[in-house]
């Protein structure tokens, strides 16, 4: 989860930086200056959408450390931290990635995220209170599933995805502002008013939303792969076990509303929040663990 949230937080946040720049340099008024002209515009918008994403995934690592408080394994200090970083490097070694740094965060919920830029620049890290609550070989499992999202390529993948839905959101948002501004009174005059100001900051967060549903929803496929490597790593119980040892510490009917949003274990079925869950439910990924164990007879 809180490697798709950070995603998105940043993608958002240097898409809104780069679209204030374009208005305060003019250089947006440029492209209606003589009405509209969609080629240029989508142009405009798949450098800006792409580029935003890329950015995001460019200080993807640098953002996780940052706003996460992590503490980078440079030297092991104890046998917890020689623990983990051997588990990663085996695990990284087998899935044919070099290997990633490595780092703990504090929080009492079990969890933990891989990110970066590429499946030879990435981070892994894991929560104090993921390493206090399962077992070795369950916490060995939860590394092979971060493992697996790096050799899997997911952070690369989702910026293409999230780059794509960025160019439809900038290039949908204007075209919809400038027919809203020129139906209100531009009369064909050239540039834009305040209609499109306006229209395009509140198309842009609606199809934004409508953009990270679409993000959640192969952000959720790509974790049933993820769970995969997982298994394969270290093992299809282990990785069962990782699942249900995280689904007993995190039983949504015993957290606060906002804790089950953020919730590594997901969100109720059926509900609302479960378009715009990261994860599927903790029961449906066990699930398909024990469906592949059972098809491969072991």
């Amino acid at each position: 989860m809180k490697r798709v949230f950070l995603f998105l937080i940043t993608n958002l946040a240097i898409v809104f930086v780069l679209a204030v720049a374009l208005r305060v340099f003019g250089l947006e008024w440029l492209l209606f200056q003589y009405g509209i002209d969609f080629w240029p515009l989508l142009a405009f918008s798949f450098i800006f959408g792409m580029g935003g994403a890329f950015i995001s995934l460019r200080i993807s690592k640098w953002t996780a450390k940052r706003w996460m408080g992590l503490t980078v394994i440079d030297e092991p200090r104890n046998n917890t931290e020689i623990w983990l970083v051997n588990t990663v490097q085996n695990y990284a070694r087998a899935a044919n990635i070099a290997m990633p740094e490595v780092a703990v965060y504090d929080s009492p919920e079990p969890n933990a995220f891989a990110t970066g830029p590429s499946r030879n620049n990435s981070l892994v890290a894991v929560s104090t209170g993921l390493l206090r609550a399962m077992k070795p070989d369950q916490a060995s499992a939860v590394l092979g599933h971060e493992v697996s999202h790096v050799a899997n390529g997911d952070m690369v993948t989702l910026t293409l995805l999230q780059g794509v839905l960025n160019t439809f959101v900038i290039f949908l948002s204007r075209v919809i502002g400038y027919v809203v501004d020129r139906a209100l009174h531009r009369d064909g005059e050239g540039g834009y008013g305040m209609g499109y100001f306006v229209t395009v900051i509140v198309t842009q967060i609606l199809l934004g939303i409508l953009a990270s549903i679409v993000v959640s929803w192969y952000s959720r496929r790509r974790e049933y792969r993820a769970d995969a490597g997982g298994a394969y790593l270290a093992g299809r119980g282990n990785m069962i076990g990782a699942l249900e040892a995280l689904q007993r510490s995190v039983e949504p009917e015993h957290m606060p509303e906002q804790l089950e949003a953020m919730g590594i274990a997901g969100v109720r079925k059926g509900g609302l929040r479960m378009l715009f869950a990261s994860h599927p439910p903790m029961e449906d990924r066990i699930a398909a663990l024990r469906e592949e164990r059972h098809a491969a007879g072991t």
